[in-house]
């Protein structure tokens, strides 16, 4: 199995520019990243839409924050990607400002996927992420995402050294990711659908138990 049924019906809703514009939510999931990270692939393949969100080879290119529906009123949300250097000062102040109220004031928001390069992971502008949505004790879920690109012992040491780093946080689980391997998609596939549909998974689960 590659992803849960409810994160392939995804189908692109809106894209907004400011808080005010952003739609009536049950539950949404944010996607979060810094730029080429994989957060766009990572999106794609969770979802098996082979191009639901936009890759870019240019940084920053993702400027609105885009929902796309998987249920009535639920979403999986792609936020500009953050670390872009070619952008103006005033424009990257504009976004900063906009992730930061979505993140910390969005009550709708369950969760959020933060995605990190694997051989380099915990960059100060994703603590700057983690900093701004964790006070929310809200769940957060990291991929440590190019993971085909680590040795085996790389693999091994980095997810636990990320692990130690982030231990005093709580709330907040990691994982290694690959969009080229396919590794860990199920694992990162069942949190997602965990958070949009606890009641389910839970029922889902009973009967595997059974």
């Amino acid at each position: 199995m590659t992803a849960k049924p409810v994160l392939n019906r995804a189908q692109f809703h809106t894209s907004v520019a400011q808080l005010r514009d952003l739609p009536y939510s049950r539950a949404e999931v944010a996607f979060a990243g810094r730029s080429n990270a994989g957060k766009s692939s990572a999106l794609n393949l969770l979802t098996r839409k082979n191009r639901l969100a936009y890759t870019s080879k240019t940084p920053g290119r993702t400027q609105l924050i885009n929902f796309f529906e998987v249920d009535a009123d639920t979403y999986l949300v792609d936020l500009p990607g953050y670390g872009y250097a070619k952008v103006p000062a005033a424009v990257k102040a504009k976004w900063e400002g906009l992730l930061a109220r979505y993140l910390q004031e969005r009550e709708a928001l369950v969760g959020m996927v933060l995605i990190m390069d694997a051989r380099h992971p915990l960059t100060p502008l994703d603590w700057q992420m983690l900093n701004w949505f964790t006070p929310t004790g809200k769940q957060v879920h990291i991929l440590l995402s190019k993971a085909d690109k680590l040795s085996n012992s790389e693999k091994t040491l980095t997810l636990r050294r990320v692990e130690q780093e982030l231990a005093a946080l709580g709330n907040v689980t990691v994982q290694l990711f690959s969009s080229l391997s396919r590794l860990g998609v199920e694992e990162a596939a069942t949190v997602v659908e965990g958070w949009l549909k606890p009641d389910e998974v839970t029922a889902e689960e009973a009967v595997h138990k059974a």
